[in-house]
């Protein structure tokens, strides 16, 4: 009998890719670890340039309170930017894609906008909204509106020319074309500007938390970095990372499960 035909062979075939899914993380972590130690041992760099994972791992055990109370905020204001990053950008792109003329002047300013380091807009933020969370909340809502803009944008202007033929041919108005097929269409395009978002929105709070704050993850890096407190940096580090990773996998679910008609050309044939 074929083992591509025998189902006792397929089923142990799936729960090792099972086995292997689950494993992976704890795979990846454990070779960037000794990664990370291999580099120490080799290179001889001191402490405070480079410290050990041990020494690392120590600091967020012993100071896990303070990088939690300060994490909170970061987390906060990632949040609530990515979101109203995300809301910003869909509200542009869509007149974008139905009016020209919003597209004719909206456009220049958009690209524009992405010329202008955000470092350099961090201090304004912070001295037009002052230093608790509205700057940072600004900040990274800034860095997380141009990527879904465009890809929403995109994924609008690609509608299927056939589609919206047919429901001309059928009476539909420019409102229904937009809600029951553009809207739906675009929104696979739309789910990956905001995966994308979703990846890079940390940078705009740690950013905003590095020019003026009085806490956050990005605060703490930044005085432990002039205490010569490196491991307490890279515990930090490791936070951001650990909640960055977590977030965009839990968009990616839900995005996932939200928009099944998307295409995944990643999938395994079976």
């Amino acid at each position: 009998m074929s083992t591509q035909n025998n189902p006792h062979t397929n089923k142990n075939a799936l729960s090792e890719q099972r086995w292997l899914i689950l494993a992976r993380p704890l795979i990846i972590i454990i070779a960037l670890i000794a990664t990370w130690q291999l580099l120490v041992i080799v290179t001889g760099a001191p402490k405070y340039m480079l410290p050990p994972p041990a020494d690392v791992w120590h600091t967020l055990i012993a100071r896990h309170a303070v990088l939690l109370d300060h994490a909170k905020y970061t987390i906060a204001e990632t949040v609530i930017g990515l979101f109203a990053g995300a809301a910003l950008g869909t509200l542009a792109a869509i007149p974008m894609a139905l009016f020209s003329p919003v597209r004719f002047w909206l456009m220049p300013i958009l690209l524009v906008s992405q010329a202008i380091p955000f470092f350099a807009l961090a201090p304004l933020l912070v001295l037009w909204l002052g230093f608790g969370l509205a700057s940072k909340i600004a900040m990274a809502a800034l860095i997380i509106f141009f990527p879904v803009t465009v890809a929403f944008f995109d994924g609008l202007s690609r509608t299927e020319t056939g589609w919206l033929d047919l429901a001309r041919t059928m009476g539909a108005s420019r409102w229904r074309l937009l809600t029951h097929i553009r809207l739906p269409a675009a929104l696979p395009a739309f789910a990956s500007g905001f995966r994308v978002a979703t990846a890079v929105a940390p940078i705009g709070a740690v950013i905003g938390e590095w020019v003026g704050s009085s806490h956050g993850l990005g605060y703490l890096m930044l005085h432990a970095n002039a205490r010569v407190q490196i491991d307490m940096v890279f515990a930090c580090l490791l936070i951001l990372c650990a909640f960055s990773i977590t977030q965009y996998f839990i968009v990616d679910r839900v995005l996932r499960a939200a928009l099944p008609w998307q295409p995944d050309s990643l999938k395994p044939v079976r």
